[in-house]
């Protein structure tokens, strides 16, 4: 789908010649001649990213933006500023305001163009709705090319082993590191002070941990363990502030996440309290084997039934109770620890 842009530009000879570089560039144009009428227009057919001159009658660009800023429909659009000016005043001046570049007077097609894919992608990223997951954020830091830099501090931290049921952090202990699962499974968990516990994330290979505490400077409000014994690498604490510090889109993204992660896992804690047991129960088998054997028609899982317990939020005699009800109904198959899913379909319409 071609994107639309709207040029805002007084010079007659400007407006029509830049309009028709972009049109050549397969762009949707609409064209303005002052700030009133580029408003009006954005208003109409929403652009994907605005080019404003700034000095213009009427309404000049920064009268343009602060209109945009305050209108909810408008909000959000990029805008490029096109200037004869090159003092430093004005260029603070409009990144206060909210611009997002500038390009000055007289140039070139190439500039031009550069100027426009760059910001229309990192409009695309900011847009995108990344899962609340760690992998989510592995995702989110390829898309905005972090992930050179990513892979440098990756490959360069220390790769610890792991074994079944260790500890990697306990809740109420001060972060000093990012964790990125090479391989293996892990799970973190709260418990209360009568020794509940329930598990509120499952991670697996690929997947970074431990970076919600870092974000907010505080003690973690949960436990990590795992569950098969695993290979982590510790990214120490200032190699990933740094790398947010490098990029703002990034660290706005990743508050984004975890915004998103705190809502799921609030609506994870009102469906223990509400849902049947069967149905908390399914839920578990399905989000596991989604997890760990994405796409397999009859995926196998092996945890042990205390794990099971906890991701469901019940007790172990009650899952073992319902586990026996699903055998007994063919929707799974047991041997010992490994449960084998034999009809996906029907569990996963008991969640619904």
């Amino acid at each position: 789908m071609k994107e639309r842009i709207l040029l805002i530009e007084d010079n007659n000879e400007i407006r029509e010649n830049t309009a028709e570089i972009l049109e050549l560039s397969a762009y949707i144009v609409d064209t303005a001649e002052n700030g009133k009428i580029g408003i009006e227009k954005a208003l109409l057919q929403k652009p994907d990213l605005i080019i404003c001159d700034i000095m213009m009658p009427v309404l000049d660009g920064y009268g343009v933006l602060h209109l945009l800023g305050k209108n909810e429909k408008l909000a959000g659009i990029p805008l490029i500023f096109l200037t004869a000016k090159s003092e430093r005043s004005d260029f603070r001046k409009g990144m206060e305001m909210g611009a997002d570049d500038y390009i000055t007077k007289p140039f070139t097609d190439i500039e031009l163009l550069s100027a426009i894919e760059s910001r229309l992608k990192k409009q695309k990223i900011k847009d995108t709705n990344f899962a609340p997951t760690p992998e989510g954020m592995t995702e989110m830091l390829s898309a905005f090319g972090e992930k050179k830099t990513l892979e440098s501090i990756l490959n360069n931290s220390e790769e610890v082993s792991f074994q079944k049921k260790q500890l990697v952090y306990r809740e109420g202990n001060r972060p000093h590191m990012l964790y990125f699962l090479k391989s293996g499974k892990v799970k973190t968990f709260i418990s209360n002070d009568d020794g509940k516990v329930l598990t509120n994330s499952l991670l697996g290979e690929g997947d970074f941990f431990g970076y919600t505490a870092l974000l907010e400077d505080a003690a973690y409000h949960e436990s990590a363990e795992v569950i098969d014994d695993a290979l982590i690498v510790t990214v120490p604490a200032d190699e990933f502030r740094l790398l947010l510090q490098s990029n703002a889109e990034v660290s706005k993204k990743i508050i984004q996440l975890l915004s998103k992660n705190i809502r799921e896992q609030e609506e994870k804690l009102l469906s223990i309290a509400y849902n049947s047991l069967r149905k908390r129960v399914a839920s578990a088998l399905v989000t596991l084997a989604n997890k760990y054997e994405p796409g397999e028609e009859n995926p196998s899982i092996s945890f042990s039934r205390e794990d099971l317990a906890n991701i469901a939020g019940t007790a172990t005699e009650s899952l073992i109770r319902t586990l026996s009800d699903f055998k007994s109904e063919s929707l799974i198959s047991i041997a010992g620890t490994s449960i084998q899913l034999l009809n996906m379909k029907k569990l996963t319409s008991m969640i619904n």
